[in-house]
């Protein structure tokens, strides 16, 4: 137990302040709009409210075929997603972090066609939350070192910390 010492778990950290303060911009297209979704959800952030920084998505999609019936059609794909990002401080413009997140999801692709589409973008639904979630991971962690190396106010820590 010694080995802990000083260790404050990320959740007991002041950092949801911080997240909520991130507007998110995501590329067009429905992997874009979810990635968005998930992130302004993730974050904390809504629309309207004061931005400190902005997060710019980049997202890369790829789809591959994993699976082959008899007669040669695919039943099973991968989807590959990397999303590069890279916040900014909206007050300098300056870059303060950036980093790439990935991930890969798998599917079955039924017979029906109404069918398949539902299970592609059932896909892109799990691929957009995982990515979300790394980078919302990424940011939260940079947050609580950033914040702790910031000294504390002389009359106590503010209410809420």
């Amino acid at each position: 137990m010694t080995a802990c010492v000083g260790f404050t778990p990320l959740y007991g950290r002041s950092v949801a302040g911080g997240l909520a303060s991130i507007e998110t911009v995501a590329p067009e297209g429905r992997s874009g709009y979810l990635l968005r979704e998930q992130l302004d959800d993730a974050l904390g952030h809504r629309a309207g409210a004061p931005a400190a920084y902005r997060l710019v998505l980049s997202v890369n999609e790829r789809r591959f075929s994993r699976g082959v019936r008899l007669d040669n059609t695919a039943n099973r794909f991968e989807l590959q997603m990397s999303v590069a990002w890279r916040l900014l401080d909206l007050e300098t413009g300056a870059e303060v972090r950036k980093g790439l997140a990935n991930t890969g999801v798998t599917y079955d692709s039924a017979d029906q066609p109404f069918a398949a589409m539902i299970a592609q973008g059932e896909g892109q639904e799990r691929a957009a939350t995982e990515v979300a979630r790394k980078i919302q991971l990424e940011l939260a962690t940079w947050l609580a070192h950033k914040t702790s190396q910031t000294p504390e106010p002389l009359h106590g820590s503010p209410v809420g910390r």
